[in-house]
């Protein structure tokens, strides 16, 4: 997919929903159950992945009217990167924004692979189509996308096998996998691009076994295993390892028996890590799990991810 925008035309008379804010929401991620090669095309390799999307959101809002108040708490305007996408979608659609504002909040840290700026974006885009009662179009939020990062596949309500620098999903994976989490953030952030030529050799080194990797992966999805799943992801995670190491994931796999997960996270190119459990850790096991990632330096965080 090129991403290039629909040719421009006149602004629309499409009208706005008057004096009513609108709103726009989507989840984030986790990192990834997988990030690898897969071939495509005539055979060349890119950057795959399995997104692993959490129940922690960004939201974007346009309040109309000439004095608009900023809302609670004085919520902060767009970000550069879902500014650019609010320009992109006027220009594709040819509307101008009424008099109001737009604002943003999120659940989702910045530059620790939790698809931030990514669902920032797509929460604008729907917040827009909102704003003019048009029906949303998954072909004009990719097209969008591909004009302004390499992104994850937030903007589907599933999980996927996705190629994120050509925006393209390869294979839908479904809604019948989930897990409940703990995880930590190390410290720092990591620049996709800039590492993208270092995960390239890696991918090729580490070929086959990042193909068997992807072949577990794909079966546990098919066969609705989440224990199969989570033993893919930590393979995954073992090879990220090797390329862009976590500091805090030796000891995680060394623990996760301890504790009775089913398996350990990553954020491929960002600084999360953690456990993944089939099923609800009781409060003992949180209290347990909690003190030992403080003992490495880190606050413990639980959340919801995939769909199961």
């Amino acid at each position: 997919m090129t991403g290039v925008p629909a040719p421009p035309h006149p602004p629309s008379s499409v009208p706005a929903r008057p004096g009513r804010v609108s709103a726009g929401v989507c989840h984030g991620t986790l990192g990834e159950l997988y990030q690898g090669p897969l071939r495509h095309g005539a055979g060349e390799r890119d950057i795959a992945i399995v997104s692993f999307p959490v129940e922690l959101h960004s939201w974007v809002y346009f309040t109309p009217g000439e004095d608009t108040p900023a809302g609670p708490r004085d919520a902060p305007p767009l970000g550069e990167k879902a500014r650019a996408a609010a320009g992109l979608f006027l220009d594709r659609f040819g509307l101008v924004l009424p008099p109001g504002r737009l604002s943003a909040h999120s659940d989702l840290r910045v530059g620790v692979g939790m698809a931030s700026s990514t669902a920032d974006v797509v929460a604008t885009l729907r917040c827009l189509f909102r704003v003019f009662s048009l029906p949303y179009d998954p072909a004009a939020v990719t097209a969008i996308l591909s004009s302004i990062e390499r992104a994850d596949s937030v903007f589907l309500d599933e999980f996927a096998l996705y190629l994120s620098a050509r925006h393209r999903v390869v294979r839908r994976l479904g809604r019948s996998v989930g897990f409940h989490t703990a995880y930590v953030t190390e410290p720092g952030t990591v620049d996709t691009s800039a590492v993208t030529p270092l995960l390239l050799r890696h991918y090729r080194r580490r070929a086959e076994e990042y193909g068997r990797c992807l072949t577990d992966l794909l079966k546990g999805f098919s066969a609705a295993d989440p224990a199969a799943v989570a033993r893919a992801a930590t393979d995954s995670a073992v090879l990220s390892q090797e390329v862009l190491p976590k500091r805090t994931f030796e000891a995680l796999l060394a623990h996760r028996g301890e504790f009775g997960a089913d398996g350990v996270f990553v954020a491929h190119t960002g600084s999360l890590a953690g456990f993944l459990f089939t099923r609800r850790p009781d409060p003992f096991v949180k209290d347990d799990v909690s003190a030992f990632f403080r003992s490495l330096g880190h606050q413990c965080s639980f959340a919801q991810g995939g769909y199961g």
